[in-house]
């Protein structure tokens, strides 16, 4: 039987969650549903000859969001999260807007520089973590997670279907027209915090950065979202066209997407139990990153197949799900509590920059489309080795809860308290934040002992 939770999610951390990962989605949005059409698209338009270009055009959004994710969210420490998000907002429509009405690939590439530099998504999660109690924050973003999830989803079976009705002139307008709607739930919708703080959890903070940068497992785990992410737009710089050289219009391109897709969704929840629940998580991650590996030498052989591309898609498209569904949970637990909203800065950005390199060096590649499962093949390869020989990770969980301002000594007293609890593995107090970020066990550590402990502070 199942317990309920005795301290749900208040109102307005709902109407938060909810709606910070409707905008997060949408940023997604902005980026998945134009890829598996993209390349059809850039072909008809006055310099879509040059297959390096097309890259660039599709994948400059990476390197612009790369460059301002993190100042973005710096700024919205000093400016203010809501003014922040809107300035970002409206930059990504004017950039989707000016794609929308591009009459040649270099007012697109502009375009889509534009719509990466809203790079909103760190002063959306400092939001959410102003919104949300310590303790529901990761509730929260896993809401947010959930989101993105959907999105790419969507946007694989949608985007042949919007294609087919407006156009990509016309997705690219859409996006911009949401965005728009977005900055009205932000200044209406989403509840504004009473104050602003910085939040370990949830932000960068520069003094950590070397800290993390120097931590080998998470440098595993960044180069795993670098090369999954360039992986993915350079294939996407091929595949369509196999689609239709195996007989597949691009309109009905979802026949292909929508099934793979579910399938890979079916099987993505018990790798994930199993990986998660019963400590095969190391089993489950390398085991994904292998059929990466097989999904990208099956589409170099089999390219000219469609058949073959069908069953390399579907074995690319499970192993990504359990991938990008592994990678923030095995962030989360490695990094230290104190820098994990450092740590996911910097894997964001290591994302971003994967989703402009891949882009680019599969427009080089084009040409030669064995070639460019070769190089998608040559990074998986390399991500395999690297995360063979990670150490497994550790079977916990981050909890975080709210204690208020405390003083330097309060929070060494309180953190020698805490160690001797059933299933605390790493204790740190934030006493300039008034929290304190526990790595404990799955299952069976003390929280009814540690809750007690800790109201008793308040």
């Amino acid at each position: 039987m199942s317990r309920s939770d005795p301290n749900p999610m208040t109102a307005t951390e709902r109407r938060a969650a909810v709606s910070l990962a409707g905008i997060f989605g949408l940023r997604m949005l902005g980026m998945f549903l134009i890829l598996p059409v993209f390349a059809l698209y850039a072909k008809t338009l006055p310099g879509g000859e040059n297959h390096t270009l097309v890259g660039l055009a599709l994948g400059v959004y990476g390197l612009t969001q790369a460059v301002l994710l993190i100042p973005f969210g710096m700024a919205s420490d000093r400016f203010g999260r809501k003014p922040v998000i809107i300035a970002g907002l409206l930059i990504f429509a004017l950039g989707s807007f000016l794609a929308a009405s591009a009459d040649d690939l270099w007012g697109v590439l502009l375009g889509r520089a534009l719509q990466g530099a809203g790079a909103i998504s760190a002063a959306v999660t400092a939001l959410l973590a102003d919104l949300t109690r310590e303790e529901k924050r990761t509730q929260a973003m896993a809401m947010i997670g959930s989101t993105i999830g959907l999105a790419f989803a969507f946007s694989l079976a949608a985007s042949p279907v919007f294609y087919r009705w407006i156009g990509v002139p016309g997705m690219f307008a859409m996006t911009g027209v949401l965005a728009l709607l977005a900055i009205v739930v932000v200044k209406f919708v989403t509840p504004t915090p009473g104050k602003t703080a910085f939040h370990s959890d949830a932000e960068t903070n520069p003094a950590r950065l070397k800290d993390v940068l120097r931590q080998p497992e998470l440098l595993r785990l960044n180069w795993g979202i670098f090369a999954l992410h360039a992986a993915q737009m350079a294939m996407f710089m091929v595949v369509p066209f196999a689609l239709i050289e195996g007989g597949l219009d691009a309109q009905h391109h979802w026949q292909v997407y929508l099934p793979v897709m579910l399938i890979s969704l079916i099987v993505l929840v018990p790798a994930i139990i199993y990986g998660e629940k019963h400590g095969g998580l190391k089993k489950v991650f390398v085991g994904a990153i292998a059929l990466m590996l097989v999904a990208q030498i099956g589409l170099a052989v089999s390219i000219h197949e469609f058949w073959g591309v069908v069953a390399a898609l579907l074995a690319y498209f499970v192993a990504f799900n359990i991938l990008e569904a592994s990678l923030p949970s095995l962030v989360s637990k490695i990094a230290p509590p104190e820098a994990k909203g450092t740590a996911m800065g910097v894997y964001n950005t290591s994302q971003a920059l994967g989703l402009f390199f891949g882009a680019a060096a599969g427009g080089w590649l084009a040409q030669d489309h064995g070639m460019v499962f070769a190089f998608c093949s040559v990074l998986m390869a390399i991500w395999l080795i690297l995360a063979a020989r990670m150490t497994p990770p550790p079977r916990v969980k981050t909890q975080m809860f709210h204690i208020g301002i405390i003083s330097a000594e309060e929070a060494q007293r309180l953190a020698t308290r805490l160690t001797v609890f059933t299933g605390v593995e790493a204790v740190t107090v934030l006493p300039e934040e008034g929290s304190v970020l526990l790595k404990v066990a799955q299952t069976g550590w003390d929280e009814e002992g540690i809750r007690h402990l800790l109201q008793g502070e308040n």
